[in-house]
């Protein structure tokens, strides 16, 4: 394994811990993607993440690779998953939408002081 990837999935683990997702299960791959140094994939039903770093970025973009803030940014789209979905879902009601944002809000609480 590569020494970035390894860095990855610590760093991603760290902010799952602070953002308070233990009850997602992650997996972690390290394969090439088209246009991004990661991404996040979820199943919001499972409760299932499969976290992405790009293992064949190309010449262009290396000096622009950040290991850390690319873990810590998929982490972000883990903790906004619940919003996301709620937002796009046709038949989204208020009530889910609230419930989306005042869970989002509660875990940024526990994290801004």
């Amino acid at each position: 394994m590569s020494r970035d990837f390894e860095v990855f999935k610590k760093e991603f683990k760290k902010w799952q811990q602070r953002f308070g997702l233990n009850g997602w299960k992650v997996y972690f791959k390290h394969e090439p993607l088209d246009s991004a140094f990661a991404e996040i994939e979820t199943n919001l039903d499972g409760m299932v993440a499969t976290v992405i770093l790009n293992s064949k970025l190309p010449d262009k973009d290396k000096p622009f690779k950040e290991v850390k803030r690319s873990a810590k940014h998929e982490a972000i789209h883990l903790l906004t998953t619940r919003l996301e979905y709620n937002g796009r879902a046709r038949f989204s009601s208020s009530a889910e939408i609230y419930e989306s944002a005042e869970e989002l809000n509660n875990k940024l609480y526990d994290l801004i002081r």
